[in-house]
């Protein structure tokens, strides 16, 4: 089935469904990056502060698809911000790549981010990263990026569920064309809501298919993790079905309760 993707202003195309990696470390994570690419992911996230970054790259290295074929995903921890370009470095060197398709600010300094986002638009500019975004951004937090510099983060990746579902925050995103990512979508969900099982079983997919679908069906990025390959699969198999719109409206309000 072909990958949904999100366009980005670098030319490249992100596709929505990726790989997540927090607290997979070791042997267990480069099997897992493997599994993943084996089942057809071709997106794989990553961080600093994961203290994965040469497990995915092994994986992925041995997994015999070629590194044009999968889009890699690392952050930069604002605790680093003095050292932006060193840890840049340190990152693809642990990827084994010359250069990431997206990287992102962590989450905000708290302090001057606009310094460090001409950081990131040097690196851009430099061909050290195809893409440049952020992650647990407020709107406001992305316009001031975009007034001060000119430059509008690609890609805001935040905490997304249908429980924390917010269709002003959506909306939002897309006027300013910045890409939605979510993370932990699990984590905020309860997987036996009869909503969810209900629509679940008219597709014959389980409810965390459902949410992942969700997810797809809104144009929003997610990163489903797992170091268990029949899980992994599972959350690889979402594009043969698709919610109708009475069925997204329906998670949606999950959010309302």
């Amino acid at each position: 089935m072909t990958q949904p993707t999100a366009a980005l202003p670098g030319g490249g195309a992100m596709p929505l469904l990726g790989f997540g990696t927090w607290q997979i470390t070791g042997t267990d994570c480069t099997d897992a990056v493997r599994a993943a690419l084996e089942a057809g992911y071709r997106h794989l996230d990553t961080a600093t502060m994961y203290r994965n970054e040469t497990e995915v790259g092994r994986g992925l290295a041995d997994s015999g698809v070629a590194r044009d074929e999968v889009f890699v995903t690392t952050k930069l921890p604002p605790e680093r911000a003095d050292a932006a370009q060193a840890t840049l470095d340190a990152s693809l060197a642990a990827l084994g790549v010359d250069t990431v398709d997206l990287w992102l600010v962590h989450w905000s300094t708290g302090g001057d981010d606009v310094a460090l986002w001409r950081e990131f638009v040097a690196a851009r500019d430099a061909g050290r990263a195809r893409d440049i975004g952020v992650s647990n951004f407020s709107l406001a937090q992305l316009d001031e990026l975009t007034d001060a510099t000119g430059v509008t983060p690609a890609v805001n990746q935040v905490r997304w569920a249908p429980s924390l579902f917010d269709a002003e925050v959506l909306e939002g995103h897309r006027q300013r064309g910045v890409v939605l990512e979510g993370y932990s979508p699990f984590k905020s969900t309860d997987l036996a809501d009869p909503v969810l099982a209900g629509i679940a079983d008219a597709h014959g997919v389980t409810a965390a298919q459902v949410v992942l679908r969700w997810h797809l069906d809104h144009g929003v990025v997610v990163i489903p993790k797992s170091a268990t390959p029949e899980r992994i699969r599972a959350n690889a198999d979402v594009l043969g079905f698709a919610l109708t719109d009475d069925e997204r409206a329906r998670v949606d309000g999950l959010a309302s309760r």
